[in-house]
């Protein structure tokens, strides 16, 4: 079965698996003193900034909790669009690990503006409140929507002008670099982000994200607030080598220019079919829409993907690296059957 559930389910690149071998042949130190971590690091700083600090780590609910705890005290708040990642799909990981109040925001492409934050920013010095510490966002959104950098630089503004900090869920970032012909660099340091989970994983990875811290003031606690959150892997080589891998030769991109193509495929190949509704722009790798029900039920005896709003028949699409043309054709031959049979 072929899956357009998530890029999740996707497998590991060819050139990832290699550099996984290679780092395979021999005994190496421990917690990252290695040659291959050193390498990835070099390789993180070149495409980054070079005083950056990148820290490789497990998965992206813990990216995530770190990069949050290097934000926060318990007695601050955090502030998300209500579709963000840290406060549907995490288990309360990362209020649970910073002792945040995490504060949603109502939003109709799952962004967040200025305007929509302002209003969250208040109580500044009473000791009856939480206090407005960090913002995150998603790049890509949970949507699929993508932020321009004038959108970052404004969100970056805001947050700096109030003493908070930004922190980007950088899951998707290559799709987002991808579809907006820019580099990871003009998507995050140069918009004033402070700290980055930088993932992989959805786009050829096998395992491991990277917390990138950019701001200064955040570096000092970094590789303690990793340990303790039980992230620092002992055979850290496996982790960071994928990330050499990753940004050599344009490989990130590649994986997600396809990606994000094979998704336009998709939706050109849906967006004028009757019955057929699409909810969010299509802008990356994700495609929201909404069919006929029993269209749904038959598809997904065939396909893996999953509801985003059952209450209206929404449901998501994502596309990966190793999605293929043929896979595109089979899932739009079968949705063009099923709503014939439905008319």
């Amino acid at each position: 079965m072929r899956s357009f559930a998530s890029d999740n389910n996707s497998g590991v690149h060819p050139l990832v698996m290699e550099a996984l071998n290679r780092a395979n042949q021999d005994h190496a130190v421990g917690y990252g003193d290695d040659p291959w971590t050193e390498e990835a690091v070099r390789r993180i700083r070149e495409v980054f900034t070079p005083d950056c600090e990148p820290l490789f780590v497990f998965n992206g609910t813990g990216s995530n909790a770190v990069a949050l705890q290097l934000c926060t005290r318990p007695y601050n708040s955090i502030i998300c669009a209500e579709t963000a990642h840290i406060y549907v799909d995490e288990c309360g990981s990362p209020a649970r690990m910073t002792g945040c109040q995490i504060r949603p925001v109502a939003t109709l492409d799952g962004k967040l503006t200025p305007d929509l934050i302002r209003p969250y920013l208040c109580h500044f010095g009473e000791q009856h409140h939480s206090q407005p510490g960090a913002i995150y966002i998603s790049q890509c959104s949970e949507l699929g929507t993508i932020y321009k950098p004038e959108e970052l630089r404004a969100l970056t503004e805001l947050a700096h002008r109030h003493g908070m900090y930004v922190h980007m869920d950088g899951a998707r970032l290559a799709n987002a670099c991808a579809a907006l012909n820019l580099s990871f660099k003009e998507l995050t340091v140069d918009c004033g982000i402070d700290v980055l989970s930088f993932g992989g994983t959805k786009n050829g990875l096998m395992l491991g994200e990277s917390v990138i811290v950019f701001n200064p003031a955040l570096k000092k606690e970094a590789y303690f607030v990793r340990k303790q959150s039980a992230q620092l892997a002992s055979k850290l080589r496996y982790l960071s080598c994928q990330f050499t891998a990753y940004l050599t030769d344009d490989l990130w991109l590649k994986n997600a220019m396809h990606a994000n193509r094979m998704a336009k495929i998709l939706y050109d190949g849906l967006k004028d079919l009757p019955g057929v509704r699409f909810t969010q722009p299509m802008e990356s790798n994700q495609l929201f829409l909404t069919m006929p029900r029993p269209v749904i039920n038959e598809l997904l005896k065939s396909y893996f993907f999953y509801f985003w709003d059952e209450s209206i028949n929404e449901i998501r699409f994502v596309t990966s690296f190793d999605t293929t043309e043929k896979d595109i054709e089979e899932l739009l031959q079968s949705v063009n059957t099923l709503l014939q049979k439905s008319l």
